[in-house]
């Protein structure tokens, strides 16, 4: 995992803004996350039901707001507003948002190919 700052990141005009942590030349999927106090994300969702998350490419989140900690192959990294953790692939990870202060992220993916909804073609 790569964990930096958002004061870390490069000014950009073109392109996405996490062109330089997050291979991929555009985002191609994410959302908005709300978590509600102490909840761990991707709990039981993997093969069978095991408690195990991973992904085949990267993927960023940014800590909009409150703390917690990144789950990382077990370890308890801490993260707070301003952090942005860039998983790996093949890197079991788990958000667990704090009970007192719970967390809002951005979180995504970037690929050789921009997001359905903005491809060539899809306009109406």
């Amino acid at each position: 995992m790569i964990k930096l700052r958002l004061t870390d990141l490069l000014d950009k005009k073109s392109g996405h803004i996490l062109q330089d942590v997050l291979p991929g030349a555009y985002l191609s999927s994410g959302g908005l996350s709300f978590a509600k106090r102490g909840e761990r994300s991707h709990t039981n969702d993997g093969p069978e039901g095991r408690d195990y998350h991973v992904h085949g490419d990267c993927e960023a989140f940014i800590i909009l707001q409150g703390s917690g900690t990144m789950e990382l192959n077990g370890e308890h990294i801490p993260v707070a507003t301003g952090d942005i953790l860039i998983v790996e692939p093949g890197e079991d990870h788990h958000l667990n948002s704090s009970s007192e202060d719970p967390i809002v992220t951005v979180w995504c993916h970037a690929g050789p190919s921009p997001h359905k909804n903005q491809q060539k073609g899809d306009a109406q």
